[in-house]
């Protein structure tokens, strides 16, 4: 059977480039019939990164079936996976990620977690010493400047820079000038309506009971989204109600001031304001000065 190689849901850069370059290796180095999948439509930049290196779309998937193999890239959280996930065999876990808890594998499998910033960096270091096409490092490269917010990110390690700064330089490629185009692409948004921009880079969080989507939009033009702050708010109540959480937190992640804007639509979220980030909202939205990693600065700090 072909192993399905697939990220999280929403699938941003990463999610999206990882499946490709490891289902490349599976076929090509270790001779494992495999497919990239995605778990919904990419986000604008995935998108870019596709076209850029004229790559065709991975088949979005819905579920798995019983026993069917699957590798798990980019994500070890159940809730990000498809429902089934527990029922199918998984092979591998290759992620970034703190360890959640809560897959079931079929027996011994290969885990891969690692303290860097993208899951690509930690596939070039597997792959290891063998030729690459341009294509597969051009996507490795976009992950990381992706994952990194171009080196901004707290996330970001030494090893993280330097595979970038060696597979740029071996592409030719001018690094902030790619990173330009890449934000270009991740800041227009304007095709998307406000619940698909709310879910859109977005993932599930309980604390203390109060579980929460908690929304990440990175862009070079921050105004460009808060424009449409109040419809953002209003929208954010009906997202709630669908999706079974409390409360959207949405972060507007302004890339080249290396801010982020928090709205601010109601009483949870300015007391979740105060207490995680000791922020004082007066009005509909407050700025975090340095908050731009979802994963380091702003699920470890939330509180209630």
């Amino acid at each position: 059977m072909t192993t399905q190689v697939f990220g999280h849901k929403s699938p941003d850069t990463d999610s999206t480039g990882s499946p490709i370059i490891w289902a490349w290796y599976l076929n090509e180095i270790k001779g494992t019939a495999a497919e990239a999948k995605l778990l919904g439509e990419p986000n604008t930049e995935a998108a870019w990164l596709l076209k850029r290196w004229d790559l065709p779309k991975p088949a979005i998937i819905e579920d798995v079936a019983e026993g069917a193999p699957v590798v798990i890239v980019d994500t070890n959280n159940p809730a990000e996976l498809p429902a089934s996930i527990n029922d199918a065999d998984i092979r591998a876990i290759i992620d970034h990620h703190a360890l959640v808890g809560g897959l079931k594998t079929k027996g011994p499998i290969d885990i891969q977690i690692r303290p860097v910033a993208c899951t690509a960096t930690i596939m070039y270091d597997l792959i290891g010493d063998v030729d690459m096409p341009d294509w597969i490092k051009g996507t490795m490269l976009t992950c990381i400047l992706s994952d990194t917010l171009e080196f901004r990110s707290p996330t970001t390690t030494d090893h993280d820079k330097a595979v970038a700064e060696k597979l740029a330089a071996d592409l030719g490629i001018d690094i902030p000038s790619y990173a330009s185009e890449m934000f270009a692409a991740k800041s227009d948004v304007s095709a998307f309506s406000d619940a698909e921009l709310l879910r859109m880079d977005s993932k599930e969080y309980e604390v203390d009971g109060t579980k929460f989507r908690v929304s990440v939009l990175e862009t070079t033009a921050p105004a460009t989204v808060l424009d449409r702050k109040a419809s953002l708010m209003e929208t954010m109540t009906s997202v709630a109600s669908e999706d079974g959480v409390d409360q959207v937190l949405l972060f507007v992640v302004d890339i080249l001031n290396e801010e982020s804007t928090l709205l601010v639509p109601n009483d949870l979220v300015k007391s979740v304001a105060a207490k995680s980030f000791d922020a004082s909202a007066d009005g509909d939205s407050v700025v975090l000065p340095g908050v731009v990693s979802r994963k380091k600065q702003i699920i470890p700090n939330l509180k209630v």
